[in-house]
């Protein structure tokens, strides 16, 4: 019998992880699955909770919360699957070997019940927005093999894996401006975000960007790498990419002056900014960015990176997790 692991963040959603559970409760009763529940108490705790699931043989771990909490429990589970020991181990970046991670039994997968803010994760996995909807996801047991990322650089030399994208620039400053706002949620907190941004955060830094065996320096608004779709509940920095391709989505914004944002921000909401004169796209397993004048804000599936870092490399690895979803 299939056991689940609910690991809940109950101040998701500005609150609403915690008024989900008498819901989630109720649903996956109604399904008559074996599950347990636990809430989480603090940062990177359902990474560690995710971790001591897999050792405590469940067959699903269930991040129920935002973006935030489905990494955090990736992560975890990206650490088991890597034999690490320990509640917050993370392996040395000279142990991270992807074709043999690859090779690795998937071990347990994961399912996602999105009760935050972006959702953007879920998105892009084909997880329904609907907590309803995704109970049945989760007992639908529908699973499929998807690609994760690793970034090494800024707050963590030694590694953060994520599902959906870095986000380096404009945005990264966008979202760290959301998550200060008292009185808006979802899309249009990131909306507003990104307006007070404009005057934040305009000059962009000179940066070297490296990828597919070619390097070249620019000013650089925004760079997005891109496992998912979209980014801050809205903006489809890759309206094409598939999670698990084997290959990043690539959206590189060049510095263009306050009025030029402005128009290119209906674009990224349309997902038709590729035809932009200042929108540079591409396709690579591996990226590496480094500052060369100015600095790097930048955050990984939304949580912060680093505010003023100087080089990022981004690595993706193919299919080592699967994920509970739709069926296709």
């Amino acid at each position: 019998m299939t056991r689940y692991k609910i690991i809940v963040n109950p101040t998701s959603g500005r609150g609403a992880g915690e008024k989900s559970i008498t819901l989630i409760e109720q649903q996956l009763h109604g399904y008559g699955l074996t599950f347990d529940l636990v809430r989480t108490e603090r940062p990177w705790h359902a990474a560690e909770l995710a971790q001591q699931a897999v050792a405590d043989h469940y067959d699903v771990i269930v991040a129920a919360g935002g973006d935030g909490t489905a990494n955090e429990v990736l992560n975890g589970l990206m650490f088991a699957k890597q034999g690490a020991v320990g509640p917050v181990a993370v392996p040395p970046i000279g142990k991270v070997d992807a074709p043999a991670l690859a090779q690795m039994p998937l071990g347990a997968a994961m399912g996602v019940l999105s009760v935050g803010r972006g959702n953007d994760f879920a998105y892009g996995a084909g997880v329904p927005k609907d907590l309803e909807a995704g109970c049945r996801v989760l007992a639908e047991n529908h699973r499929q093999k998807i690609d994760v990322g690793r970034v090494v650089g800024g707050l963590y030399p030694q590694g953060r894996y994520f599902g959906n994208g870095v986000g380096i620039g404009f945005d990264a400053v966008v979202g760290f401006v959301a998550v200060k706002m008292k009185r808006l949620s979802g899309f249009p907190s990131y909306i507003v975000a990104a307006l007070k941004t404009i005057y934040l955060y305009y000059k962009a830094p000179t940066v070297k960007i490296e990828f597919n065996g070619q390097a070249f320096t620019q000013t650089a608004l925004m760079v997005s790498i891109m496992n998912g779709r979209r980014m801050g509940g809205g903006f489809m920095m890759a309206p094409n990419g598939v999670n698990d391709d084997g290959l990043f989505d690539l959206c590189i914004a060049r510095g263009v002056s306050k009025a030029r944002i402005f128009a290119l921000i209906p674009l990224f909401m349309k997902g038709t900014q590729a035809g932009d004169t200042a929108i540079t796209t591409g396709r690579a397993r591996r990226v590496i960015v480094t500052a060369i004048d100015g600095v790097l804000p930048a955050h990984a599936d939304g949580e912060t990176l680093c505010t003023d870092g100087k080089q990022l490399t981004i690595d993706l690895l193919p299919q080592p997790l699967e994920i509970l979803c739709e069926r296709v």
